[in-house]
């Protein structure tokens, strides 16, 4: 048998549109881990949603084996997962593979692992004020890249960062982005670090630092063509499997899309 898992509280509580003899469940509130256990081996589970939805599963069965076949059949809004991998959205991807030797993050006494990525910056300056827009108006919809470039104009103000890489350390000022990355993607299509392999049991860091506000904004479309790890002298690029970022103010920060807010510091550990 297979099952479709999906989340009412989400998309507007608009249910899934799929065969009407599929055997949809409603996932909110669901112990993961505890309903796995119960199905037979030969059942397969196709998890309905975007990034967000699979962060929140690899958390929910952390530590357990998984025996089932899991799918994922992506719906939500970014998908940097499925583009990652080359898949798109609609179509059930078996994900088995992608789900073991996960990085775990340790950020404001949070211990979560991501799939995709760890954001710092502003990145989660944008995931901040997306929440706010959700909060304010469910059914708007976010440009994340208007927010950004709002953000680099007016409201985001550059920080200095230190980043310790396998114990190496590195400075840098006027920091406007410092993730960790397991994918290449995130942000919804952002080619962030173009020569990551999620496969290579490693992590990519990349450091968007540049004086200039102006100078920020133009390089910053550059990043979706993943050709912003040309400009050598705004953007450092580190690979390691223990990776933390230190700023000198709080800012809001994003694990796969969530937000956590006031953050200074995170590290990454794969």
């Amino acid at each position: 048998m297979k099952y479709y898992l999906y989340n009412s509280l989400a998309n507007n509580g608009i249910k899934p549109d799929i065969a009407p003899d599929t055997q949809l469940i409603d996932a909110v509130g669901m112990d993961y881990a505890e309903y796995l256990s119960k199905l037979s081996p030969e059942d397969e589970v196709v998890l309905i949603g975007g990034d967000g939805t699979l962060n929140y599963f690899i958390n929910a069965v952390k530590g357990t084996e998984i025996k089932n076949n899991i799918y994922l059949l992506g719906s939500g809004t970014g998908n940097d997962f499925l583009t990652d991998i080359g898949k798109q959205p609609g179509e059930e991807v078996l994900i088995n593979e992608y789900l073991t030797n996960l990085p775990t993050v340790y950020v404001k006494g949070l211990e979560k692992l991501f799939i995709n990525n760890m954001g710092f910056g502003i990145d989660g300056y944008c995931c901040e004020v997306a929440d706010q827009i959700k909060e304010r108006s469910p059914q708007e919809e976010i440009n994340y890249s208007g927010i950004a470039i709002k953000g680099l104009l007016f409201h985001f103000k550059p920080c200095h960062a230190t980043v310790t890489v396998d114990g190496k350390t590195h400075e840098f000022d006027n920091v406007w982005i410092a993730p960790t990355m397991k994918g290449r993607y995130y942000g919804g299509g952002m080619d962030m670090a173009p020569d990551q392999d999620r496969s290579s049991g490693k992590l990519t860091a990349v450091v968007y630092h540049c004086r200039s506000k102006l100078k920020a904004l133009m390089a910053f479309p550059s990043i979706f063509k993943g050709e912003h790890v040309k400009k050598t002298d705004m953007v450092s690029v580190f690979t390691g499997n223990d990776i933390s970022v230190r700023f000198s103010r709080p800012c809001a920060a994003q694990i796969d899309g969530e937000t956590v807010l006031d953050v200074t510091e995170y590290r990454a550990v794969l």
